[in-house]
């Protein structure tokens, strides 16, 4: 369950970065879909988190120290993006908030990895 989670995870940041990239081609500030958005890839993570701590819990065996440091990268990445492009209301923020959406790809792919390796 997990895994696929994860497999979600990495399409939707990818379809959201795509996103944000068009609009912020079009020459469009970030709207509130496009927070909306974000907000909902971040609920994501969050809710990816939420199992994963579930199954340590549980007695899956990880490797504690690389799983989290990834996680909470992934957990304020978006929060962060969210918030630069707040402070950035030109197409600029568009573009903060598809490149943080962009580098959840590779971040879930390795946290995939790490998850993989535990057992």
């Amino acid at each position: 369950m997990i895994e696929a989670l994860g497999y979600v995870i990495i399409a939707a940041g990818l379809a959201y970065a795509v996103w944000g990239f068009v609009a912020a081609r079009l020459d469009r500030a970030p709207g509130r879909a496009l927070f909306t958005g974000a907000w909902v890839l971040s609920a994501l993570v969050a809710l990816w988190a939420v199992v994963a701590v579930a199954f340590i819990a549980g007695g899956r065996e990880v490797q504690a120290g690389l799983l989290v440091g990834y996680l909470l990268t992934a957990l304020i990445l978006e929060p962060a993006a969210i918030y630069l492009a707040k402070l950035e209301p030109t197409k600029w923020g568009s573009v903060i908030l598809a490149s943080g959406a962009l580098v959840l790809g590779p971040l879930f792919l390795r946290l995939l990895q790490i998850w993989g390796l535990g057992g």
